[in-house]
C-alpha cells in the first residue's frame, strides 16, 4: 500500500527533501507544510502549529519528516509519538543538542567529545572582564535558536566586547541571547559532517562544506549559508573515520548512556586543525544548504532510511550508495540579506535550466502563477558535474539564467575544495 509523506518546513532543505522523497515508488503524495513557491501539494499550516500538523498527518495517513529545528525543539516528535503517528526526527530531549548551545557544550565536556575551551555567562560585565583576561581570540554565541545567525566570530577583544553587548545587552536575538558562550576561536578549516541515526547506530551521509559568510572570501556577517558542495576533499577517508568514531558514534552512545535516544539527522559543524576535528556546534536536522547538494547525489530510496531511523532498524539496511559526481549549490539571495531586503519581486528564467541542474526554492511564493521573492535566501541552484570544477561551472551557468531586480550571490562557492584537489 502506498503511503503519503508530510514534510514540515518552507526552506530549500524542505524542497530538496520533498523532491527526493517524491521519487520513491512507495509514496503516493508528498505534502509540504507550509512549503514555498517551488514545492507541490502545499498545506497552509505553520511549522509551530503542532496540533494542526498532527491532525493533518492523522487524517491523511502520513509519515512525517521534520525539516527545521524549531518544531523539533518544541517537541513535535514527542507529540506525534503520543498519538502513534510515524515521524522522522529527534525528540525534544535529544533536540537540546541544538536548542541550547550551553547544554551541548556541557554534554561535550562531560563526555570528552573534542570541542573548544569555553565559559558561560549571563552577566555582560563579567563576560567583558573575562575577555580582557584572555590572550586569544574568541567566538561569542547566543545559547538558544537564532536561525543560524547567533554566532559572532571575533578578531579582537574590542569585537568580542561588542558581540557581548549585541547579544546580552541589546538582545538582538531576543531570549535566545539570555545566556552566552564565550569560546576559544579555533582557526582551521570548517566542514559539515551529517549522519543518520536510529539511536543505536549512525550512518554517515556524503561529506559537504558550507559557505557561511555573505561575501566572497568568507567576508562579512554570518548567514544561514550562501552555498555548499559535496563531497569535500577536505574530509579524506582517515579524517572521516576519526570524525565518525570520536564525534558521531560517541555522541549517539553518550546520549544513550544518559537515557536519551537520538533518532534523525545529527549534524556536526566541524573545525579541522592539524588534522584533528573539533565540534563547533551540533544541529539536529539536515543542514541548509548542505541538504541540496547531498540529496542530488543520493542513489538510494531516502524514504526507506527515514522509516528505518524511526523504527530503530538502521543496522538491518543495505549500505547506501552515492552518485560518483560532485554537486554544488549556489544560494541566490536578495540584496541586503542577512539584514533587511526587498520582497515580492518577480523571478524569471526557470524554464531555461538544463537537466544537470535543479532549482530548489527557499524564500519564494507563488502568486497569480508568478514566482515572487519572499525571503533573504531565495533559491538554491544546485548542479551535478563529473568534477568539482564542472559542477561549479554548471551551477553558475544555471544561476545566471535566473533573475530578479535585487538578486545577489557569492561567486566563489566550491573554490575552497578546488584548492585541495
Amino acid at each position: 500500500m502506498l503511503v503519503n509523506v508530510l514534510v514540515i518546513g518552507s526552506g530549500g532543505r524542505e524542497h530538496a527533501l520533498s523532491w527526493k522523497l517524491s521519487q520513491s515508488p512507495k509514496i503516493e503524495t508528498v505534502f509540504t507544510a507550509p512549503g514555498n513557491g517551488g514545492t507541490k501539494n502545499n498545506v497552509p499550516i505553520d511549522v509551530d502549529d503542532l496540533d494542526a500538523l498532527a491532525d493533518f498527518a492523522q487524517k491523511n495517513n502520513c509519515f512525517t519528516v521534520v525539516g527545521p529545528e524549531a518544531p523539533l525543539a518544541a517537541g513535535i516528535v514527542d507529540k506525534f509519538n503520543q498519538k502513534n503517528l510515524k515521524i522522522f526526527g529527534p525528540a525534544k530531549d535529544a533536540a537540546q543538542l541544538e536548542s541550547s548551545k550551553i547544554w551541548a557544550k556541557d554534554f561535550m565536556k562531560r563526555n570528552d567529545i573534542p570541542t573548544a575551551r569555553f565559559e558561560i555567562f549571563d552577566d555582560a560585565e563579567k563576560a567583558q572582564d573575562y575577555i580582557k583576561s584572555l590572550d586569544y581570540n574568541v567566538v561569542v554565541k547566543a545559547d538558544g535558536l537564532a536561525a543560524g545567525k547567533g554566532v559572532i566570530v571575533c578578531n579582537s577583544s574590542d569585537e568580542a566586547i561588542s558581540a557581548i553587548q549585541t547579544i546580552l545587552v541589546k538582545k538582538t536575538f531576543g531570549d535566545a541571547g539570555n545566556r552566552i558562550i564565550v569560546e576559544e576561536r579555533i582557526d582551521g578549516i570548517e566542514a559539515s559532517y551529517i549522519a543518520l541515526s536510529d539511536g543505536n547506530v549512525a550512518i554517515p551521509m556524503a561529506s559537504s562544506q558550507d559557505h557561511k559568510r555573505i561575501f566572497d572570501d568568507d567576508k562579512g556577517p554570518n548567514t544561514g549559508g550562501m552555498g555548499a558542495y559535496s563531497p569535500t576533499p577536505i574530509i579524506d577517508e582517515d579524517l572521516a573515520k576519526k570524525i565518525q568514531e570520536k564525534i558521531i558514534d560517541k555522541t549517539i552512545q553518550s546520549m544513550k548512556n544518559e537515557g536519551i535516544t537520538f533518532k534523525g539527522f545529527l549534524y556536526a559543524g566541524i573545525m579541522i586543525k592539524d588534522n584533528e576535528p573539533y565540534v563547533l556546534e551540533y544541529n539536529v536536522r539536515m543542514g541548509d544548504p548542505e541538504c541540496q547538494p547531498i540529496t542530488m547525489r543520493m542513489d538510494f530510496d531516502l524514504y526507506d532510511y527515514f522509516v528505518a531511523s524511526a523504527d530503530g532498524k538502521l543496522s538491518s539496511m543495505p549500505e547506501i550508495s552515492w552518485k560518483d559526481q560532485y554537486s554544488v549549490c549556489v544560494v541566490l539571495a536578495s540584496e541586503g540579506y542577512p539584514e533587511s531586503y526587498p520582497k515580492n519581486e518577480e523571478i524569471v528564467g526557470f524554464d531555461s535550466i538544463s537537466d544537470n541542474a535543479h532549482v530548489f526554492h527557499a524564500g519564494t511564493k507563488q502568486t497569480d502563477g508568478k514566482i515572487l521573492s519572499n525571503g533573504g535566501r531565495v533559491l538554491g541552484v544546485t548542479a551535478l558535474g563529473d568534477t568539482l570544477e564542472s559542477a561549479i561551472a554548471n551551477a553558475y551557468t544555471a544561476s545566471e539564467k535566473i533573475s530578479w531586480p535585487h538578486k545577489f550571490c557569492r561567486k566563489d562557492i566550491g573554490k575552497k575544495g578546488l584548492s585541495y584537489l
